[in-house]
């Protein structure tokens, strides 16, 4: 069981150039972690593997985006997010996170990667103010509530909740070539 700690307001910020890789197990709990997510999350990789992942989720993050996340997973579909996390020293840092699907041999989905970048002010800027809204109407109307809310707010912008991460999240240029790379080499 990871330490929970007690929840700073300071941002950590790392290198567009680190990339934060990690493998679970079809209930979340995690398998491996590379050197940068223990260097970035401050956690050893004893600590981490083993441990549920949603140890290190922010209390600021909703409920229902993890939600989405597990329902993509679970139906077979690999799905991208915008994670606030907790670090082990209370400070916390933005990742996007591209989560994908592992199957055996037999076709059966075995685990999960997921492969994270900071994420660069704009993506913050867009989700800050969309997460605290789905987190408020959640501690009121649960889940259910919160998952309304985003529905009309993607109505709005008429998009499905991909397309809207799709188009939030897309790297350009060189570093979309360098995570398509780094992908291929741990995928």
């Amino acid at each position: 069981m990871i330490y929970r700690p007690i929840v700073l307001d300071q941002e950590i910020q790392f290198s567009k150039k680190k990339f934060i890789v990690s493998k679970t197990d079809l209930k979340g709990n995690i398998l491996f972690v590379n050197k940068n997510f223990c260097e970035i999350s401050g956690y050893s990789e004893e600590e981490l593997v083993g441990s549920p992942h949603n140890t290190l989720r922010h209390p600021d993050m909703p409920r229902s985006i993890f939600f989405l996340v597990w329902k993509s997973l679970l139906s077979g579909r690999d799905v991208s997010g915008v994670v606030k996390n907790l670090a082990k020293s209370g400070k916390y840092y933005w990742v996007i996170s591209d989560f994908s699907v592992k199957r055996d041999e037999a076709g059966n989905i075995s685990s999960f990667s997921s492969f994270r970048r900071a994420a660069p002010q704009q993506v913050i800027d867009t989700v800050e103010e969309l997460y605290a809204t789905m987190s408020s109407i959640e501690k009121k109307h649960g889940m259910e509530g919160s998952l309304s809310y985003l529905e009309s707010f993607l109505e709005e912008q008429q998009m499905s909740y991909d397309d809207f991460l799709g188009e939030l999240i897309k790297p350009k240029g060189l570093l979309g070539k360098l995570l398509e790379a780094f992908k291929n080499m741990f995928g």
